[in-house]
């Protein structure tokens, strides 16, 4: 099961979406198949039903018939003026009154048989085998007659049937006619009661509205008694009788048949009433012909649209899959040919959209490309100008190594400090391979920067450092704190004549390293401060703005890291910041996310 499942589930979206079409319609066809099957069933059994309940009326209006048939023979058999003209021909001794006794016998047949339906003749042979005969006069063997005789004589005065008659009257009622004296039978033989019965206008007259091309058929288990010529074949009735179920189709010569069978407990005789299968469902084998034929064809249409609507989904998947995979094979040049595609007519749904952001990913990756490639000249630019420029600072450095080592010559030491502060701090400045350097290396750029700037400003610049010894290996951005200090002599000190104090502090507050640059000069009002912060103002020549460095802290630590500048005019001006507490030793420091 999970294999089957696996493999479902590797398949393109094409092939899933057929197979779940076909799926679904072959649940549905089965589900239709077996209520159809159900529905059937009971359309069966009530057609069985209805055809028994025809066939049973039928049947016990046959069988009335015939004990009317009975009845009417031993009305015959117990006519006192028939006895009478009986006793008359057995005590006859001329042929003469013979053949006046046997006339009267004759009439009074004629009497009986001319006033029933069904019955076609009335036949009596007496014991001399001499017929009379009332109604149709068809001859009877001789053979016949022996045989009428002998099952007269079988059932002794009682009602027999015989069924080996002609095609007009196969149907015979057989009695042995005894004498009646005095209200009560004797054993004497008189003859034999024929009465040839009219079997086909009964089955008629009981079957007023049989079904368009059914029959009945009646038999006795040997031979078939009714019709007179059967349609079907003995072993084909034989072969029927042997069936458990009381109806059923049956495969005949002619065709299939329905056939309901009931059997008779006053003759056991056996009815079987058919009706052509063809015939009668007729019209529920159309519906079901067109009802089969209705769903091939919703089952090809689904098919078809289920495929149609499925390549309307993949084909553009598939078209977008194949330019995804030149632009994985490197196939830069067909970036602008890819993006021009051809989008889906209908841009609004998931597929379309698809499309249009492929596109739009395209035209931006050209973009990022033609932006790329020109960012490249301009490195390479760079960098060519930067190799130019490596000339100017060795040549720098050599000349104030030459200055300072005139200057400790000529022992001008304030000149030889200067010098080695300067070129310090140009070493210092120049070289962009450290991002991150201790407190303390920043801090010694900024006493040679103090140290250049005290030539200028003598006993002006008041400088000095509170740093907490454990802070000094903390990290920080390089050029954090000199460009503070510069601008508060730029803004504190050269505007005044008298001295202003600078004081850099530092110190841990738990996991943090809190600086401030403080001043003393006349301070700053909000609007300036705020342009200062925003970057409108910069500082003089080529420095570094406040809102650069300010970047820069958010830019290393985030969140973590803020500075803060706070001035009032005369209050002087305190800039702070705060940044996580990195020491030297930290080696995942230039990896940081902070960066």
């Amino acid at each position: 099961m999970r294999k089957i499942k696996n493999a479902f589930m590797t398949l393109p979206i094409h092939h899933k979406t057929i197979l779940l079409i076909g799926l679904l319609m072959l649940v549905s066809f089965t589900f239709y198949v077996s209520v159809l099957r159900y529905v059937f069933s009971i359309y069966d059994r009530q057609i069985y039903e209805k055809s028994s309940q025809v066939l049973n009326m039928s049947s016990v209006g046959i069988e009335n018939q015939l004990r009317e048939i009975t009845n009417l023979s031993f009305k015959v058999m117990s006519d006192e003026p028939l006895q009478q003209y009986l006793l008359q021909l057995e005590k006859a001794e001329t042929g003469y009154e013979k053949n006046s006794v046997r006339k009267k016998i004759t009439n009074r047949l004629v009497a009986y048989a001319g006033s029933e339906k069904y019955v076609y003749s009335m036949i009596f042979i007496d014991n001399d085998k001499n017929i009379m005969a009332a109604g149709n006069r068809e001859g009877v063997s001789e053979a016949m007659q022996n045989e009428l005789v002998a099952l007269g004589e079988q059932h002794s005065g009682a009602n027999a049937w015989y069924t080996g008659g002609d095609r007009q009257a196969r149907l015979l009622s057989v009695r042995q006619v005894k004498s009646f004296i005095g209200g009560a039978f004797t054993l004497d033989k008189l003859g034999t009661l024929v009465i040839r019965v009219r079997l086909d206008r009964i089955v008629q007259d009981q079957m007023q509205h049989p079904a368009e091309d059914s029959q009945l058929l009646i038999t006795d288990g040997r031979e078939v008694i009714y019709p007179t010529e059967p349609s079907v074949s003995e072993s084909e009735i034989e072969s029927e009788l042997k069936r458990i179920q009381p109806y059923g189709i049956a495969m005949f010569e002619q065709g299939r048949n329905f056939v309901a069978r009931a059997h008779s407990s006053y003759t056991d005789w056996v009815y079987l009433y058919m009706t052509p299968f063809d015939q009668m469902f007729k019209q529920v084998q159309f519906v079901k012909q067109l009802v089969t034929v209705i769903f091939i064809v919703i089952f090809l249409a689904a098919l078809i649209f289920g495929f149609r609507f499925s390549r309307s989904i993949t084909q553009p998947i598939a078209h977008l899959i194949k330019k995804m995979r030149n632009i994985e094979k490197g196939d830069l040049d067909k970036l602008e040919e890819a993006a021009l595609g051809d989008i889906p007519s209908s841009p609004q749904n998931e597929v379309g959209l698809l499309h249009r952001t492929f596109k739009m990913m395209l035209q931006r990756i050209r973009e990022l490309i033609d932006e790329n490639y020109a960012k490249q000249l301009v490195i390479r630019e760079t960098e060519l100008k930067a190799l130019q420029a490596q000339i100017n600072p060795h040549f720098l450095y050599n000349t104030l190594e030459s200055i300072n080592w005139l200057a400790k010559v000529q022992k001008q030491r304030q000149i030889s400090e200067m010098v080695e502060a300067l070129g310090f701090l140009l070493r210092s400045s120049v070289n962009m391979s450290e991002k991150w350097i201790t407190l303390e290396r920043e801090l010694d750029i900024v006493r040679s920067y103090v140290t250049i700037q005290r030539t200028r400003f003598e006993e002006r610049l008041d400088f000095d450092m509170e740093i907490a010894p454990e802070v000094g290996t903390a990290r920080i951005p390089k050029l954090t704190l000199q460009p503070l200090v510069e601008n508060a002599i730029h803004y504190a000190l050269e505007p005044s004549i008298d001295p202003c104090r600078i004081r850099i502090r530092a110190r841990a507050d738990g996991d943090k390293v809190i600086i401030e640059v403080e001043d003393d000069g006349p301070g700053m009002t909000a609007e300036f401060l705020q342009q200062l912060q925003e970057g409108q103002i910069q500082t003089r020549g080529q420095g570094i703005g406040l809102s650069n460095i300010q970047e820069r802290i958010r830019l290393t630590f985030g969140d973590e890291g803020t500075m803060v500048m706070s001035s009032s005019p005369g209050s002087g001006t305190v800039v702070s910041i705060s940044i996580p507490w990195i020491r030297e030793d930290d080696d995942d420091v230039q990896s940081d996310a902070r960066r």
